[in-house]
């Protein structure tokens, strides 16, 4: 989110009717790992899933940690995220009108049972030491290990970029983190999820 915005907490029933497929979710973990993840990139996110709608239902496909590639019911994770999940409108206003929202939901949702990108996290966390920093170029190419396991952000930027949008220019993919996504146009923030029904 935007520094300076204050969060608008809505009740999951309200956002699940504005939501569309290939919103974006970032969530604000707890523990250390998150936090070093949010420390590292800058920001408040530890964590990116993407809206898919299935029939009747809305997931959160994710790229996690102990899982790998999954599709799971948004309400489930609000509930066990309270007030932790902020939902991001992808193309607002009607922008972008190349987006092609079906494509990029489709690519998310396939990535269902996929192993999770270990290496990658490791890889793109060392390019955070100073003296690496230094010494490597940084890396633009949006192929570049594109049949590598990928961890949550990374695997959701090449979805939007399979979608026809690159939403963090002159990034890797495999190297975007949550926090990029955050800062990209391409994204608005919107609010902040509660589950008020159990």
């Amino acid at each position: 989110m935007t520094s300076g915005k204050t969060r608008k907490v809505i009740p999951y029933e309200e956002a699940r009717t504005l939501i569309r497929d290939a919103d974006l979710f970032l969530f604000r973990g707890r523990g250390l790992v998150s936090l070093l993840i949010q420390r590292g990139g800058r920001g408040h996110y530890s964590h990116a899933g993407m809206a898919v709608w299935a029939r009747d239902t809305l997931l959160c496909c994710e790229i996690r940690e102990w899982h790998g590639g999954r599709a799971v019911t948004l309400s489930s994770q609000v509930r066990a995220f309270p007030s932790r999940i902020d939902w991001y409108e992808s193309a607002p206003h009607g922008m972008w009108p190349e987006f092609d929202r079906a494509a990029t939901a489709d690519c998310m949702l396939r990535k269902a049972g996929t192993r999770y990108g270990y290496a990658a996290v490791l890889n793109a966390g060392l390019l955070h030491l100073p003296f690496v920093r230094l010494l490597i170029d940084p890396e633009t190419d949006d192929t570049a290990g594109d049949s590598a396991p990928e961890y949550c952000s990374a695997g959701v930027a090449n979805c939007y970029r399979l979608g026809k949008i690159d939403p963090v220019f002159n990034l890797s993919d495999r190297l975007t983190e949550p926090n990029d996504l955050s800062r990209s146009p391409f994204f608005q923030y919107r609010a902040t999820l509660e589950m008020t029904k159990f």
